[in-house]
């Protein structure tokens, strides 16, 4: 693989982790007080800004800050559209399988941020051609999971434990052994 095509990868994962959090910190089931709100509001719209300040300091050329900024702004648009999309996939596929209830809406609009930039970042990764190329999304969903999950509990005024990983992880073993079976 080129470096060009490295970089262009490189790019992709940082963007999806800066929509990430300008999609997280908007999310309607955030749990912070409302007068916070107002707060992170304003923050989401310094986030690009503050990328682009970072790598004018880091000496970037001004014409690959604009592209950037562009890039930041193209990405945020379309993956805030696409979540809609996913919600209703989602939605869908849960209620074919048995009564979508409160707990399920829920989980659903939780995830709904990480899975459509997993998505829309693993579209742009493999250029369209996603086809066959289940382990590499799986990979990504992963580390985006992991990442929004530790921002968001941050955000929300939580910690994560050493236990907490423990019974995480205690957890998922358990449910890949109940569908060993």
């Amino acid at each position: 693989m080129s470096q060009t095509e490295q970089d262009r990868i490189f790019n992709e994962l940082v963007v999806a982790s800066i929509v990430l959090i300008m999609l997280m910190i908007e999310a309607p089931d955030l749990r912070v007080a409302e007068e916070f709100r107002a707060y992170l509001s304003g923050l989401k719209e310094r986030i690009p800004k503050a990328h682009v300040d970072r790598l004018r300091a880091l000496g970037v050329e001004s014409k690959h800050r604009r592209d950037w900024e562009k890039l930041i702004a193209m990405r945020y648009e379309q993956y805030a559209r696409d979540r809609h999309d996913v919600r209703a996939a989602a939605m869908q596929i849960e209620s074919s399988e048995k009564d979508l209830g409160f707990d399920g809406l829920s989980k659903i609009q939780m995830l709904v941020p990480v899975q459509t930039v997993a998505i829309d970042c693993h579209h742009h990764i493999c250029r369209g051609k996603t086809e066959g190329r289940d382990d590499l999304f799986k990979l990504t969903l992963r580390s985006l999971s992991r990442f929004y999950v530790e921002s968001r509990v941050q955000l929300e005024g939580g910690r994560i434990t050493p236990v907490t990983r423990a019974r995480v992880a205690w957890k998922r073993m358990l449910r890949r052994m109940r569908k060993g079976k």
